[in-house]
């Protein structure tokens, strides 16, 4: 039975929108979720708000779908050091069991398993937990007192970075040459786990994923700049992952609410889904160069006032 209501899901324009929104605050510590859920309800569009808020209906796969895009753009920007990294991996792998025992005998090598554990949590974790907590969170309200959160969080994480004992374990690992922090290729495997576990939290809607990364890479030691870009190279795998597992969901019947979409809305759906995720790819490219080179420079507190600020200020408009 075709669900009653508006043939229109979701428009042209607000595809677009949605796109370049994700492209530019998935990559900007921000919580790409926490705003595409708050900003259909602050535009007044009803019509995505109402299929947004039903518990079965295409939008998780949607929102997939614009971070699959990202995911896309992170690729295009990294492709050389993913190619390093996927022939890095598959060396040891071949060493290590052509020798067995375990091998690594490069910095490249190491990032490659570092990327692997920490993308195992977050996976396992994300299959479990993602629906329950879409359900119960993913509104306007509750995204707003994460966005909050998110804001606490990273400004605590420029303010713990400084203590004495990060800038001790810093400099016991292994300094960069500049100084400034600890060389990412230092991290210890179970480091790169526990930081890969963070990211579960990204689940939340206005918790962001590369926020809580750099969050336990400063922590650990490391400086923006390779925090930043840890987070950029992990946030991939599991994007990339969840668009495969989610990709049946625009195939065949779509349901929504408490029937399917008609041909037409299917049709519409899907069309917009791919405009919003080309979108978020191009823009995703621009955001991450930009954000490579900020933080060779400065710091996250910016991004940590914003979301305390906008979130507050969602918090007394949605309430």
């Amino acid at each position: 039975m075709p669900i009653v209501g508006a043939a229109t899901l979701i428009t042209t324009f607000q595809a677009i929108v949605l796109g370049a929104l994700q492209g530019i605050t998935e990559l900007f510590p921000i919580s790409s979720l926490g705003h595409t859920v708050i900003f259909p309800n602050l535009f007044g569009w009803h019509n995505i708000v109402v299929w947004q808020s039903q518990p079965s209906s295409p939008w998780l796969a949607f929102v997939v779908a614009l971070h699959v895009g990202s995911a896309i753009g992170l690729l295009v920007y990294f492709w050389r050091t993913w190619i390093d990294v996927i022939r890095a991996f598959f060396v040891s792998l071949w060493r290590m069991l052509r020798n067995r025992q375990w091998s690594i005998e490069t910095s490249t090598e190491r990032l490659a398993w570092m990327i692997v554990i920490a993308t195992i949590p977050v996976g396992i974790l994300g299959v479990a937990l993602e629906h329950p907590v879409r359900v119960a969170l993913a509104k306007p309200l509750a995204a707003s007192i994460f966005l909050v959160v998110n804001g606490l969080i990273l400004l605590g994480a420029e303010r713990l970075r400084r203590r004495a004992d990060v800038r001790a374990l810093a400099t016991r690992e292994g300094t960069k040459p500049d100084g400034k922090g600890r060389r990412l290729e230092t991290m210890e495997y179970r480091e790169a786990g526990v930081i890969g576990a963070f990211q579960t939290l990204a689940l939340i809607a206005g918790i962001s994923r590369d926020g809580i990364v750099m969050t336990g890479g400063l922590l650990r030691g490391l400086d923006n700049e390779d925090a930043a870009r840890f987070g950029f190279l992990l946030a991939t795998p599991p994007i990339l992952a969840a668009g495969l597992l989610k990709y049946g969901d625009f195939i065949g019947s779509i349901p929504l609410g408490h029937g399917f979409a008609t041909a037409a809305q299917a049709h519409q759906l899907r069309v917009a889904a791919g405009l919003a995720l080309l979108v978020a790819a191009v823009v995703a490219v621009f955001a991450v160069h930009f954000l490579t080179r900020y933080f060779k420079r400065a710091n996250l507190i910016p991004f940590g006032i914003y979301c305390v600020l906008f979130g507050l200020a969602m918090v007394i408009y949605n309430a």
